[in-house]
């Protein structure tokens, strides 16, 4: 009998480490995402189960109470006091998450609550930063307001050589809302040149389409809302750390969240267990389809004559960037497994990006992305910063074609009313 306040012995499941050890080699992505958190599992059930208690009780023996014990890196996965520190359901998703992005991961409320937790850590007097995300932006301008942080252009030389050792290089790669890259290995460079750090936003190619830290990343954070989460259900914010760095960063992050007060809730903690699961074959097939669709539209518009070349005055994808049709370019070594699912168009005009989503049946006019569901947005409804002939486009998990005829019929539905 296990006695109250002490846990439940563990059922079943090896650790990750056990797994390596026991095929010889790592497994493989789908793998991981399946079994990375066996060893947490405390029940014979093979679904996991959702715990939602706030707070956990203490050992019965009086020996055994050391405030704050639970903060033993050694105990972490077994024992719990309050789930704004952890709890069971966030301690499985992080376990899964710390293996498929390749170092340990610590979970948050949003992405925006992972980025702000990021800046907070690394405490930098600089940040430079580039086109993205406007939330982080507007993040920064807090920070600004509190202590005097500034914020410098990412592509401009002159902003660069403004930064000393201790700041901070973000760059977020693919960029909202273009689904355009950014070359890590040359940020890395500029990073070591200047002594500063290198933060990756790499929500718009999760994996399998993109490893930052195979290109010298300190931390890589994700808006886990999005693919992580895949079903349009959760917020959640992540942010990894590069393994060379974890002991030294990993206690201090799980403290500095604490009095944050930014953790993911546990209802989040268990949607994303679920949703990890299939992230690999609804990133696989999400990239597949968006892939097909911009080299569509592309061949349309170079084509001419028709209403794809009428109406739409660009195209903005990684794989419409000079560099993807080299395959030894910085792009084909840092996305080998294909483009991120999100790009954009440019209407010819304000009027015809406002009307296109109105004109769709299979995408939803909505913000946000990654969910196994397409979604189009005018981009001005939710970023007041970008040029508002732009037209968002997530692309989900529905057949290629079928999106594609939508597209055709929405573009040609507003080309007849613009006669009218």
């Amino acid at each position: 009998m296990v006695s109250k306040g002490t846990p439940e012995k563990k059922v079943d499941g090896a650790g990750p480490d056990q797994l390596t050890a026991a095929f010889g080699r790592q497994l493989s992505l789908a793998s991981r995402s399946v079994h990375a958190d066996d060893h947490t599992n405390t029940h014979t059930a093979v679904a996991p189960p959702m715990h939602v208690s706030t707070t956990f009780r203490y050992a019965d023996n009086p020996d055994d109470l050391v405030p704050w014990a639970n903060g033993d890196p050694a105990a972490w996965d077994d024992l719990y006091i309050y789930s704004r520190e952890k709890a069971p359901n966030s301690t499985r998703y992080e376990a899964i998450l710390s293996s498929i992005l390749g170092g340990p991961a610590l979970s948050y409320a949003s992405g925006l609550a992972a980025f702000h937790a990021m800046i907070v850590f690394l405490n930098p007097k600089r940040v430079a930063i580039g086109d993205g995300y406007h939330g982080c932006h507007g993040n920064l301008k807090l920070l600004n307001k509190l202590n005097g942080l500034e914020q410098l252009e990412l592509e401009n030389e002159d902003d660069l050589a403004k930064l000393q050792p201790g700041d901070v290089i973000h760059v977020e790669t693919p960029l909202n809302p273009s689904g355009e890259a950014r070359d890590l290995d040359y940020y890395r460079r500029r990073a070591d040149e200047l002594g500063c750090y290198l933060t990756v936003d790499a929500t718009f190619a999760p994996p399998p389409l993109q490893d930052p830290f195979r290109h010298g990343a300190d931390v890589v954070m994700h808006s886990g809302t999005k693919y992580f989460g895949g079903h349009s259900d959760m917020l959640s914010g992540v942010l990894a750390i590069r393994p060379d760095r974890a002991a030294e960063w990993l206690r201090q992050l799980r403290e500095e969240r604490l009095v944050l007060g930014s953790v993911a809730g546990n209802m989040e903690g268990w949607l994303g267990v679920r949703s990890l699961r299939t992230l690999e074959l609804r990133v696989r097939r999400q990239s597949d389809n968006a892939g097909r669709l911009v080299s569509w539209l592309a061949e349309q518009k170079r084509a001419g004559g028709n209403v794809v070349a009428d109406l739409v005055h660009r195209i903005q994808h990684s794989s419409q960037q000079p560099e993807a049709a080299d395959p030894n370019s910085w792009l084909s070594r840092q996305m080998p497994n294909g483009h991120g699912p999100v790009f954009s168009l440019w209407l010819k005009s304000e009027q015809h990006a406002k009307r296109l989503p109105s004109k769709l049946l299979l995408f939803h006019h909505a913000t946000s992305l990654g969910g196994v569901e397409s979604l189009v947005e005018w981009r001005a409804m939710s970023d007041p910063s970008v040029d508002r002939r732009l037209v968002r486009v997530s692309i989900g998990v529905e057949g290629w074609e079928d999106l594609r005829d939508d597209l055709l019929q929405g573009l040609q539905a507003l080309s007849e009313e613009l006669k009218d």
